[in-house]
């Protein structure tokens, strides 16, 4: 069986160094605890607009950014990292609905899609705590 071809070059690439050398910011726990809390208040927004109401938060949900804080390392990075990717979808996929809906278009089906999407993703980043 032979290799597929590729177009990579990666002679310019940059090497990042080991997760485990150099010095590493303190987490910042309010930034990251107001990110989950905005991305939170956009899924209920989706949420309102899939017809589904707003969800109730477990405390394991809430206390995310706690419990990443106290494992520090790469599963705190990888939860901001998460967090922020989570919002960059949120916000461009609610706006949309929302212009839509003042458009006086129905948004339930897609509404209920990026709800999905959103369930999903923060189950991912919840099995990164989980995953310590």
């Amino acid at each position: 069986m032979s290799a597929m071809p590729h177009e990579f070059d990666l002679a310019h690439a940059t090497m990042l160094p080991p997760a485990d050398k150099g010095p590493r910011a303190a987490p910042n726990i309010g930034i990251l605890a107001a990110q989950w809390e905005a991305v939170h208040e956009a899924a209920a927004a989706v949420g309102n607009l899939a017809q589904l109401g707003r969800e109730s938060v477990t405390p394991e949900i809430e206390q995310l950014p706690h419990r990443a804080a106290e494992q520090g390392g790469w599963h705190y990075e990888m939860v901001a990292h998460g967090i922020e990717d989570l919002a960059a979808v949120m916000q461009p996929g609610l706006r949309a609905l929302l212009s839509l809906t003042a458009q006086g278009q129905d948004t339930t089906a897609a509404a209920l899609t990026l709800w999905r999407e959103f369930h999903t993703a923060r189950t991912a980043i919840l099995d990164l705590i989980d995953a310590g």
